[in-house]
């Protein structure tokens, strides 16, 4: 290795202790791919379990792509998968309207037709997903809050339920069938009628046929979250490995028993450093939590994983008068008709997302989408100011069913969490928590493995 890929290395930490201060023995050495949400409390939930984890990630700081800026909510409520033909249709009207919640170019793309075949193939799960994903996000509210506690981290949690609002009593119907399905799920929500609306949300202005209130969910800030747990990563001795770009993963087998990959890698030059370093870091395993480059790791170690970014959009409300404070709701929102979402972060932030836009890896952020956020803030809290609004968009990574994969790879050593959509904010805690089980059934903690090496091409 030369100079530079020394000195870029050991400022990013990624070198095991040596000497009087190493562990012995060795612990089992694992690299976890995305410094996202799932990446974050996945390399929490190892080190829990003992692990040695190192966190390889192309950004500087963790949460800073789809895990930046999302909708906020917790939402066991919004736990529906979207495979139904009551999707298709709306989608199939919606394809010509530029400000529909659900957007497709329409361009030929084999990755996308082929995503679009497997979605319609998992219509007849739509139950039985919907069934299993609210289960899931009951579970991972109830490890959020306890990590949160455990380790100190304000990331602008509020109790206060989600709303969702319907405009007629088609939708009222359709929301009654669907609370069927979460009760089955364990989930807990009651109808509520226009004043009771209002009662729930005062601030919300506009006429509703009725709703659903679930007062078991919740709302937080992603981001804080996020970082703030990469640092209590930090402190429990994880590694990160920040601004740089996974070329591939390579399965070795070298391990004792078939285990073993290699990590390869373009660090981002730094002061010291005048061009981008390539570098391969081995470890015994590796979970894949790259969001939607998650498809093409799996491609290179043999697995398919067909994830497609699915493009959403956020607001971020900036209340800086007492009047937008006073007009701005706490309670979380879903409005059924337009796919809108809110969350209320801390007193001066209020966030408003939604859409998804089936346009490839395109991350520009549009004029024409981000319009009907601010109009439908205007519309339903006329006293809340939009005259400062921070857009941003980012790229969900959804699988056709609409279920993350949370499971081994092929190869001895390999794993994946990844594909959550957009639900990975609500359920990342119970993924980590499922995927570390299996690393330590496939992976125990007692098998001895070597140091980590370090090679450079």
């Amino acid at each position: 290795m030369g100079t530079a890929g020394r000195s870029a290395t050991r400022k990013r930490g990624v070198r095991r202790p040596s000497g009087p201060q190493a562990r012995e023995p060795p612990m089992r050495q694992i690299a976890v791919i995305g410094a996202g949400i799932t990446g974050i409390t996945t390399a929490y939930a190892l080190s829990e379990k003992g692990y040695d984890v190192t966190v390889i990630d192309r950004q500087r700081y963790a949460a800073m792509e789809t895990s930046f800026a999302n909708g906020g909510q917790l939402s066991a409520s919004n736990a529906e998968v979207w495979n139904s033909w009551a999707t298709v249709l709306k989608g199939i009207k919606w394809m010509f309207t530029a400000d529909a919640p659900l957007l497709m170019n329409p361009m030929p793309s084999w990755h996308k037709y082929s995503w679009m075949a497997e979605f319609l193939a998992n219509i007849p799960n739509y139950e039985a997903n919907t069934v299993e994903t609210t289960r899931l996000a009951i579970q991972a509210r109830n490890y959020m809050f306890e990590i949160a506690a455990r380790e100190g981290i304000d990331f602008n949690l509020e109790k206060r339920g989600i709303l969702h609002i319907y405009r007629d009593k088609t939708a009222q119907d359709t929301a009654r069938y669907v609370s069927s399905l979460y009760a089955k799920g364990g989930l807990e929500r009651r109808e509520v009628t226009p004043s009771e609306i209002r009662a729930i949300e005062p601030t919300l202005h506009g006429d509703y046929y009725g709703g659903f209130y679930t007062p078991s969910d919740s709302t937080g800030d992603i981001h804080k979250f996020t970082f703030g747990l990469a640092e209590a990563c930090r402190r429990r001795g994880v590694r990160f490995v920040s601004e740089a770009s996974v070329e591939g993963v390579r399965h070795t087998g070298k391990g004792p028993d078939g285990t073993g990959v290699e990590v390869t890698f373009t660090l981002a030059p730094d002061a010291e450093d005048r061009l981008p370093t390539r570098e391969t870091l081995r470890f015994d395993g590796a979970v894949v939590c790259a969001g939607i480059g998650s498809r093409a790791i799996a491609a290179g170690l043999g697995d398919r994983v067909n994830i497609y970014p699915v493009k959403g959009y956020s607001i971020t409300v900036m209340l800086d008068d007492e009047q937008s404070q006073n007009s701005a709701p706490w309670v979380s929102l879903l409005d059924d008709k337009t796919k809108i979402v809110t969350s209320r972060l801390g007193k001066d932030r209020f966030r408003v997302a939604g859409t998804a836009e089936f346009n490839g890896e395109n991350r520009d952020i549009r004029a024409d989408r981000i319009r009907p956020l601010v109009d439908w803030t205007r519309k339903l809290f006329p006293g809340v100011s939009t005259e400062k609004v921070v857009p941003w968009a980012g790229l969900r990574p959804m699988l056709p069913d609409m279920m993350p994969r949370v499971a081994a790879g092929k190869r001895p050593g390999v794993f994946y969490n990844t594909g959550h959509g957009h639900l990975g904010w609500t359920l990342s805690c119970a993924t980590a928590q499922i995927i570390a089980g299996k690393i330590a059934d496939a992976m125990p903690i007692e098998t001895p493995a070597p140091a980590l090496r370090i090679a450079a091409e």
